[in-house]
């Protein structure tokens, strides 16, 4: 079945045709930059489909947003853009929808909590390129000299951070709510707490009792209690406690399959847990994903949805989250790597994928909220602050920047 079956008719399908490509570099050097895969995707593609070519560029994370909308306001937009966000442009009207680019085989082969996430007004305009989630790691050999299980509870954390301090490690539980991407944290722990970002009607509610009481308990329990090592959660980025775990002086922190791979060769002996709760193990990890879109400016959707199914195909997806350890953002792809004793290591992170919890990423407000969030939350476990006062605070400025759209 072909792109054409779903979407109305023209927009190409009529001659040669270039799709122009944009896409964010997810290598760590020059040794795995992104350029390998997307030149193997798009010169398999080309060869299986006379009359299109593909013409791919590779941008730095640190770029490819703002170039790709500098893009579009120039009237200049690519025909296909791999990036982290697409709500903006679904609203103005500048995307194709997933139906009226894809076979029905290809829509209907994403996960379903990932095609959920990439809707506008119940219209999916964003493809899920790819995803993670999150459990809490834990370092086994600072464990085993604590005489400590794996946790369970929050009061677990807390009694296993202070006995980890005891022992002397630097970090019990490293709780990273500086600006890099303290948005990430702050989510695990509200899902944690039976909260979130926004309530059962999509609108926001990050100051919600059940949100206020769990930074109340980070506050009180770890924060206080000196179990979060010595840089101020604020002051804390991902980055920085990443590089503490990966060392062995982290106890306890939240991580994705990448900083897995990281400290394994670093020789740390990770364990890991879904994220503890107050009763016991949460129902429902934090997810992210990246999305990928086909712009309408030159009139290629069909071209575009052929590219996406063949993109799309379980070879190339696995090929990409492999390489990046990363999650495959369909069924088919990920059924294969959950029975690939290869991909061993991942099978706690994909049994998490389907039940996972999102941002609100069809919110064309959620970038201003994520910027408050992280310019805000680290106050909420200073000395002496309010927790319910600064969540009030990400709140209002989230709601207002929705009420503005």
């Amino acid at each position: 079945m072909t792109a054409t079956l779903s979407g109305c008719g023209g927009d190409s399908d009529g001659g040669d045709v270039t799709l122009k490509l944009v896409a964010a570099d997810y290598g760590t050097g020059e040794a795995n930059r992104s350029d390998t895969y997307w030149d193997g995707v798009a010169r398999g593609f080309e060869a299986s489909h006379p009359g299109i070519k593909v013409e791919v560029t590779v941008l730095p994370w640190t770029d490819v947003d703002r170039k790709v909308a500098q893009m579009v306001k120039a009237g200049k937009a690519p025909d296909i853009a791999q990036i982290g966000a697409y709500a903006d442009y679904a609203k103005a009207g500048k995307l194709y929808s997933a139906d009226q680019m894809l076979s029905v085989r290809t829509q209907a082969n994403f996960l379903p909590v990932l095609a959920d996430a990439g809707r506008v007004n119940q219209v999916q305009y964003g493809l899920p390129f790819v995803a993670s989630t999150r459990l809490l790691f834990y370092n086994k050999k600072l464990f085993s000299q604590s005489g400590l299980d794996a946790p369970k509870t929050w009061s677990d954390i807390a009694g296993d951070a202070a006995a980890l301090k005891a022992h002397g490690v630097k970090y019990p539980f490293a709780l990273p709510l500086g600006q890099e991407e303290s948005q990430a944290e702050t989510l695990m722990w509200l899902l944690s707490g039976g909260g979130g970002y926004t309530d059962d009607v999509g609108s926001y509610n990050i100051d919600s009792a059940e949100n206020i009481k769990t930074f109340d308990w980070l506050k009180s329990n770890l924060v206080d209690k000196g179990l979060v090592g010595p840089v101020a959660p604020g002051d804390l980025n991902r980055g920085k406690a990443f590089a503490a775990f990966t060392k062995g002086e982290v106890g306890m922190l939240n991580g994705h399959p990448t900083l897995m791979q990281e400290a394994q060769k670093q020789g740390v002996d990770v364990g890991m847990v879904p994220l503890p709760a107050v009763s016991g193990p949460t129902s429902s990890s934090m997810g992210v994903a990246d999305w990928i879109m086909g712009f309408k400016q030159n009139k290629h959707r069909v071209e575009t949805g052929k590219f996406f199914d063949f993109m799309f195909s379980d070879k190339n997806v696995i090929d990409f989250a492999d390489t990046y350890d990363m999650l495959p953002v369909t069924d088919s792809a990920s059924g294969s790597m959950e029975t690939d004793p290869k991909y061993k290591s991942l099978h706690k992170f994909l049994a998490a994928l389907p039940n996972a919890q999102f941002y609100p990423f069809g919110k064309t407000s959620w970038a201003r909220a994520s910027e408050s969030i992280k310019k805000n939350i680290g106050e909420a476990v200073e000395p002496g602050a309010s927790p319910e006062s600064v969540l009030g605070r990400i709140a209002q400025e989230s709601t207002t920047a929705e009420s503005a759209e």
